[in-house]
C-alpha cells in the first residue's frame, strides 16, 4: 500500500503538443524543464489521434492550423473520445476562440503569447 501510494506521488503527467511548428516544443522544452511533466510532441491530427490510442496524456496543447486539418474540429473528437483530457488551444487567429471554447477547450490562447501566460495555463489545468 505504501509502495503504490509512493508511486503515485513520483509518476510525472504527459503533455502532448500537436503543432506543426517545431519552436513550440522549444518553447514548452523550456517552460516544463525540471517539472513533473513529460513532454511529447506530434505535428498532425492524424499522428495526435495515433498517439491518443496507446496513451493518455492529462494535457493536449493543440494549434489549430495544421497540415491535415484544423484543430479547433479535432476537440470535439478529443472531448467525446477522452473526456478528461484537458485542451489548450492556441492559434494565431482570434476569430477561432467562440469556436474552439464552444467544442470543448479548457483553454484558449491567441499566438503570440507569454511563457507566463502557457505556464499558467498549464498550471491551472494540472494543478
Amino acid at each position: 500500500m505504501t509502495k503504490t501510494a509512493s508511486l503515485r506521488s513520483i509518476s510525472t503527467k504527459k503533455i502532448l503538443a500537436v503543432d506543426d511548428d517545431g519552436e513550440i516544443g522549444l518553447v514548452l522544452e523550456m517552460i516544463l524543464n525540471g517539472q513533473e511533466f513529460e513532454l511529447d510532441y506530434v505535428n498532425s491530427i492524424l499522428s495526435a489521434d495515433e498517439y491518443l490510442e496507446k496513451r493518455n496524456p492529462s494535457l493536449i496543447i493543440l494549434d489549430n492550423k495544421l497540415p491535415d486539418g484544423f484543430g479547433v474540429d479535432f476537440i470535439s473528437y478529443i472531448r467525446k473520445k477522452y473526456p478528461s483530457i484537458k485542451i489548450i488551444m492556441i492559434s494565431g487567429f482570434s476569430s477561432v476562440k467562440d469556436v474552439a471554447l464552444e467544442n470543448g477547450a479548457d483553454i484558449f490562447l491567441e499566438k503570440p503569447f507569454s511563457l507566463d501566460q502557457l505556464n499558467e495555463a498549464i498550471d491551472k489545468l494540472l494543478h
